[in-house]
């Protein structure tokens, strides 16, 4: 999954506070200790701030340290201490969620087998997404070949539920069997169509049912377990289905039940991951899923912006630190929700006032960027599939970073200002260079 090697050359962004000693204390390495690495050549820098997006800025040069220890703050990035591997260029996206059956953002409610009970799904179809949904699909993959494809279900067909209904409610234990046919079906129907799912949630958000105002279902913790042990994950892998099942699709708070499903054998070993979203909770609750299963892949699945919000356009230091804190906690894949929307937030059949990662004018079809699209035109298109993020250390509190080394060596350091601008200094072994950043920006420096 990951190695994890330390060695003395290591990178220092500074700001003002805490002696440079220290700051190699953190990594336990011994204050005595001198790195005989540097670095040389320019620092390519891109900026997004209120006057510009994504802009080129002044490139940096390193110059000798002077090798003193001024009083400041530090950032230590060691490229030798590696962490997880990124699954992932315009904007670069590698990875794409889409829905099985309806979501809270169709333009109807649908699953592939409506009516009447079906156990022996005579009935199943997916003709209906047969009009744009894979046709749109199937163009993604042309311009993106390796184009990675995961899938989640807002709800099973009604007449597998409690209620009866596709809105709110929660599973029937009689119909795990035919459930699980429905996924495999899906996912040969789709193969068929030239768009292979590499992996699939059991449900987007296990823990409500939305009060029946939406598509939704409702999963017990012990459902989860036997749906997947005992139907998905042996059905899958006797039909030789590649895809990977990956739990939950809910909040940071369910760590603790994560963990729980996971410590069950037959779970675990159908499990490939954990799929995350940040409504509730915080970023760091990832980190204790990985640390009692390290072999746990961890994926943040689901995010957006209000198109109702003022800052709607312009909220990119906040989705820079959602995203940064996501990853520096383990997560290898960011998926925004929704891609593209109108300006009314629609198709929406649900109670939620999502807005898209761009906003398409319904009458002109001019597009409008949001904040979290330059947020992740910072990262998707510098970071590539295959990075490998790097150690990195600091005691600021207001100014976000992370690294990455992708295959080719380069490196990729993002910073996030949400504050007021500061003057920092970047400090690798014997080389330093200097750097102001912008207040309310996302800053994207990259060197060899």
């Amino acid at each position: 999954m990951f190695t994890e090697r330390t060695r003395r050359d290591f990178m220092k962004i500074t700001a003002s506070g805490l002696a440079a000693s220290a700051t190699t204390q953190a990594l336990g390495v011994p204050s005595s200790s001198t790195s005989v690495y540097g670095a040389s050549g320019e620092i390519a820098v891109r900026v997004t701030d209120e006057k510009q997006r994504f802009a080129s800025a002044p490139s940096l040069d390193w110059r000798e340290s002077r090798g003193d220890n001024p009083s400041e703050e530090t950032i230590i990035i060691n490229p030798e201490r590696k962490f997880q591997n990124i699954h992932p260029s315009e904007l670069g996206l590698s990875v794409c969620r889409t829905c099985i059956g309806a979501s809270d953002y169709s333009t109807e409610v649908y699953s592939f087998d409506e009516g009447d009970p079906d156990p022996e799904l005579e009935r199943f179809s997916i003709d209906h997404d047969r009009k744009y949904l894979l046709p749109a699909l199937q163009q993604a993959r042309k311009v993106n070949p390796d184009l990675f494809l995961f899938s989640s279900p807002w709800s099973p067909p009604g007449w597998m539920k409690a209620n009866g209904s596709m809105l709110g409610g929660s599973m029937r234990k009689q119909y795990f069997k035919a459930y699980a046919q429905y996924f495999l079906k899906f996912l040969q129907a789709y193969a068929a169509e030239n768009v292979p799912i590499q992996a699939v949630t059991t449900q987007n958000e296990v823990d409500t049912d939305q009060d029946g105002k939406m598509p939704a279902c409702l999963w017990g913790q012990e459902y989860e377990i036997e749906f997947v042990a005992q139907h998905l994950g042996p059905l899958l892998r006797a039909n030789a289905i590649p895809t990977r099942i990956w739990l939950l699709d809910h909040n940071y708070n369910l760590w603790g039940r994560a963990i729980c499903e996971l410590d069950d054998p037959a779970v675990r070993q159908h499990a490939a991951a954990v799929a995350w979203h940040g409504y509730a909770g915080s970023a760091d609750m990832m980190s204790k899923v990985h640390d009692a299963h390290p072999d746990v892949e961890m994926h943040w699945t689901e995010g957006g912006p209000d198109y109702t919000s003022l800052s709607y356009a312009t909220d990119w230091a906040q989705w820079g630190r959602t995203f940064t804190q996501a990853l520096r906690n383990w997560c290898r894949s960011i998926t925004g929700w929704n891609l593209a929307l109108d300006e009314h937030g629609r198709p929406n059949i649900g109670p939620f006032p999502c807005g898209g990662l761009v906003t398409i004018i319904s009458q002109t079809k001019e597009i409008t960027r949001s904040g979290q699209y330059w947020a992740f035109v910072h990262f998707s298109r510098l970071v590539r599939r295959g990075a490998t993020r790097l150690d990195s250390q600091s005691t600021l509190n207001d100014i976000d970073h992370v690294v990455f080394e992708n295959s080719d060596g380069r490196k990729v350091l993002v910073l996030t200002n949400g504050g007021p601008q500061r003057s920092i200094a970047l400090q690798l072994g014997p080389s330093t260079a200097d750097l102001t950043v912008a207040s309310n920006s996302v800053t994207t420096l990259a060197w060899a």
